[in-house]
């Protein structure tokens, strides 16, 4: 009798491990990507920025991903491996994030258009590294769980970005003490230490490598033209591909400005106000604030996996009903800070990602065990369209909360859903290409919006923007969200046609992990 031979990636331990050593790119790099949501008027008043170059400072941070950086990534990854493409990429990342933290500081020149070109190249920089950084991250998950818990190792790389996203919001305008230089100092750091960690992974990925054996099939065959071809002429990833850049286009640039609304339109602060009992650690707010954060993504992980993994429905509702008495104490605990979050600005955005942290996992495990991710897919996108209607036409604070809720739930369902099913669609072996093609696309739609919100809110108020630098008149931004509203509809046709599209190809998208199609 043969006997199989046991590696790294058949250790839950060690799986687990190396989830969460990549996820760390995710968390640096997002929280890199996003923190300046959290500073926009700061950058108003400190450093003369307007909305327009607000917005070009973000949206061109995804020039170079839109002109094929990230499928030049893919390529690499398909050909030599996510370890040298992450060491390259993360890399490029770090250095952008350093000269963007660098510029801030005024260190290539103090004039306001030195630093904004400067902080540009920084970003664009970062940017270039930042897409390659997360398909090198779900390449790695793929192939260190594929056969085990895929989706649910998937969503928990996604909620670390997002945990990264939402402490990024919520405390970088605790961290720079009313000053945006250190903030962005900040958010370089975590970017280099997150690539040390990274090769501290590398370790490990070497040695399962050796385990498994790097002899080349004829499935691993170089990369060609013709397989960029087949996977943009396949009608399922060309939908899918789609859906990608239609719904991310209506979340992610909203983020950036999603603090900036909440102070205009319902009044929030972007201080936190003094002289209340915030939860601290040490003394500190900034530490006490990012235990929360962290103590949510734990929850959210307990809500996903402990009630999943007990073998009798007995157990289930017990520790499910353990698990939520401790959420009820941990937020009756911390209501006196959560409260005053609540009517802040960047705090109250980062419900956004916040919401991800919670049901992500969730969702992910869902997909696992009952499959339906194009189904999952519809449903998300008509959330994304109450949420933008409920923020852009209706002046509601109660209704703003559902709506920053919904997006938060509507950006947990769909990525939950949307990456396991690209694994569904495409060999494993083109998945770095795959991966790649679809951040290349979606990168159009998010230099367009990003860069695009902020010239529509200074052209929409164009007759009040001396009034409102002045603080005499607030931002109106009832145009520039009332268009995501657009994008919310098309990704509901795209998902109904990726279900349609499915029917006939037989990916299995509708059914569980591991359940092929008749």
């Amino acid at each position: 009798m043969e006997t199989v031979k046991k590696t790294l990636r058949d250790s839950v331990p060690m799986r687990w491990l190396m989830l969460i050593l990549v996820s760390m790119l995710m968390f640096s790099t997002y929280w890199f990507q996003d923190f300046f949501s959290g500073l926009k008027g700061l950058m108003e008043t400190e450093m003369g920025f307007t909305s327009e170059e607000f917005g070009r400072l973000i949206g061109l941070t995804t020039i170079a991903n839109m002109f094929g950086m990230i499928i030049v990534g893919g390529i690499m990854i398909d050909k030599w491996g996510v370890r040298i493409a992450g060491f390259t990429f993360g890399g490029l990342a770090t250095v952008g994030a350093t000269i963007t933290a660098l510029a801030s500081y005024g260190f290539f020149g103090e004039s306001h258009s030195t630093q904004l070109t400067m902080m540009i190249i920084g970003r664009i920089m970062f940017g270039s590294g930042l897409e390659v950084v997360c398909v090198v991250a779900t390449r790695s998950i793929v192939k260190w769980f594929k056969g085990y818990e895929l989706a649910l190792a998937m969503a928990i790389n996604m909620g670390f970005g997002r945990l990264g996203s939402a402490m990024g919001i919520a405390l970088s305008i605790d961290i720079g003490g009313n000053s945006v230089s250190p903030a962005v100092a900040f958010a370089a750091t975590l970017i280099g230490l997150s690539v040390i960690i990274f090769i501290v992974y590398s370790v490990f990925d070497v040695k399962l490598d050796r385990q498994v054996g790097t002899v080349k099939t004829e499935e691993d065959e170089d990369f060609k033209f013709a397989d960029l071809v087949k996977l943009i002429t396949n009608r399922s990833f060309l939908l899918i591909a789609l859906l990608c850049v239609s719904f991310y286009s209506a979340v992610f640039p909203f983020i950036q400005y999603a603090p900036d609304l909440l102070v205009n339109k319902f009044g929030f602060t972007y201080d936190l106000p003094s002289g209340i009992d915030y939860f601290q650690i040490g003394g500190s707010t900034a530490l006490g604030n990012s235990a929360i954060f962290i103590g949510l993504f734990i929850f959210g992980l307990a809500f996903s996996m402990i009630p999943a993994r007990m073998k009798t429905l007995s157990l289930k509702v017990v520790s499910l009903a353990i698990i939520i008495t401790a959420f009820i104490f941990f937020i009756i605990g911390l209501w006196p800070t959560l409260s005053v979050w609540l009517h802040n600005g960047p705090k109250t955005a980062s419900l956004i990602p916040m919401g991800t942290i919670l049901f992500t996992p969730i969702f992910g495990n869902y997909v696992d065990k009952k499959g339906k991710a194009a189904s999952l897919m519809i449903l998300g996108s008509l959330l994304l369209i109450f949420a933008h209607l409920a923020l852009s036409i209706f002046n509601s604070e109660i209704l703003g909360y559902f709506g920053l809720l919904s997006l938060g739930i509507a950006f947990s369902l769909v990525p939950a859903a949307m990456w396991p099913s690209v694994a569904k669609i495409v060999a494993e072996n083109r998945l770095g290409t795959a991966y790649a093609s679809m951040f290349t696309i979606q990168n159009w739609g998010l230099g367009l919006f990003f860069w695009g919100i902020g010239a529509v809110l200074d052209l929409a108020n164009k007759d009040n923007l001396e009034a409102i630098r002045a603080g005499e008149m607030m931002y109106d931004y009832t145009i520039p969200i009332g268009m995501l509203v657009v994008l919310g509809v098309i990704s509901i046709f795209l998902a109904f046609q990726l279900r349609k599209a499915d029917a006939k190809q037989k990916y299995g998208l509708e059914l569980p992990s591991g359940v092929t199609p008749e």
